[in-house]
């Protein structure tokens, strides 16, 4: 893995709620034409496509790509529960990295249902069918929409007996997304909440989670190309973002041996992949201007500033009250609005996460730029497990 990979393209459309969007080969092929337009290159210049895609029939990555072109080049469908999109991005740069090819695109696109996730295949045993076995024995068969619900939420109560975590820590987490996301013109919920509000709205489980700190199911699609830097040079592309470390990691025995409800959601998978990428990219926390995660609910975005390193264990609600995760503290985190305001098509995800600390890197983040960004870190989940943290750099 020796080539240099440099992001010579972002592209990215409006995300929308269920019903109102477009068919996802629409919507597919709308980011990739961004993306080849901001990159200034056409689709015949790429050599392999990887697309993921969560909810959707075989080959629907050709489908997308087919209103393009049909080049005749490698296209490989993706899928890796809600670490879908950064899981092609993963590959598209392997790629590269390996010499392979000069030019991959990740493409990532979802049309998404109302309501909470549920499984499509009801006829056999679930991925996620040891988690959702040991999640009922740690925090009981309480009555909520989903599975995501309990396991998230659980995670999140774990957290509040085991560090004294308030609910009300959760909340902030929340409305300070709301704030982020009112400068972003691609965010689906653009409204600013405040923590009281949060607060204040439905109960999903009594003292833990509303509904306002879950993301909503959403449709929407990014896109991404990576180039080697021989083939930025030749073409006169852009060389100012780099991929400087990304790591892909998935459960291990602690994940489920340790009973531990926190660690049954991916904090062990995140924390392996975020030193895996650190390494790489030659960082530590403390080098890092401005993040991406995946705040599918608050408390998972609190979970997740122990998981990368921002602070020990136990300590992510100091964090907080520190102004530490936004605009003025030591990392913006979600400048987007995350998932939870922005919204969370699951295979569009992680590109939409490397749309935005793209241009960020790039200084073109408009009023969301954070200021003399120049390292910045995204963190895509998903359970089942994967988890994706990747490293880019100002070059």
């Amino acid at each position: 893995m020796s080539n240099k990979v440099f992001v010579a393209g972002v592209g990215m459309i409006q995300f929308a709620k269920p019903g109102a969007s477009e068919s996802y080969d629409l919507m597919g092929e709308k980011a990739v034409r961004n993306a080849l337009a901001d990159a200034g290159l056409s689709y015949s210049d790429v050599q392999q496509a990887y697309a993921g895609y969560v909810f959707g029939d075989s080959t629907c990555g050709q489908k997308a790509l087919y209103r393009i072109g049909m080049s005749g080049i490698p296209v490989i469908n993706v899928n890796n529960n809600c670490a879908t999109g950064s899981t092609a991005l993963y590959l598209a740069r392997q790629a590269v990295a390996s010499g392979a090819v000069d030019c991959a695109l990740a493409v990532g696109f979802e049309q998404m249902n109302p309501g909470a996730l549920s499984s499509v295949w009801t006829d056999r045993a679930s991925a996620l069918e040891h988690a959702n076995s040991l999640v009922a024995e740690l925090v009981g068969n309480v009555d909520v929409p989903s599975n995501a619900i309990r396991q998230f939420a659980g995670a999140g109560m774990a957290h509040m007996k085991k560090y004294g975590t308030k609910m009300e820590t959760f909340a902030s987490i929340r409305a300070k997304a709301s704030r982020h996301a009112a400068r972003n013109p691609l965010a689906v919920f653009r409204n600013i909440v405040t923590t009281e509000e949060v607060i204040a709205a439905p109960v999903l489980w009594e003292g833990v989670l509303t509904r306002l700190m879950a993301c909503p199911p959403t449709c929407g699609a990014a896109a991404t190309l990576l180039v080697s830097e021989a083939f930025a040079k030749k073409h006169g592309l852009r060389t100012d973002v780099l991929i400087a470390g990304q790591a892909l990691t998935t459960d291990t025995p602690s994940s489920f041996e340790t009973r531990d409800m926190i660690r049954v959601v991916g904090f062990d998978v995140t924390r392996s992949a975020a030193r895996l990428a650190y390494e790489q990219a030659g960082i530590g926390p403390q080098d890092i201007d401005v993040i991406e995660l995946h705040d599918c609910f608050a408390q998972n975005e609190l979970l997740t500033y122990e998981g990368l390193g921002l602070c020990p264990e136990g300590e992510a609600e100091r964090l907080v009250n520190d102004g530490d995760n936004t605009y003025g503290g030591k990392w913006v985190v979600n400048p987007s609005g995350g998932l939870l305001s922005k919204g969370h098509p699951l295979g569009a995800t992680g590109l939409a996460q490397c749309y935005e600390l793209t241009h960020q890197l790039r200084g073109s983040a408009e009023q969301r730029q954070v200021e003399g960004a120049r390292i910045a870190v995204q963190h895509n989940l998903g359970l089942g497990g994967a988890g994706v943290v990747t490293v880019l750099q100002k070059n």
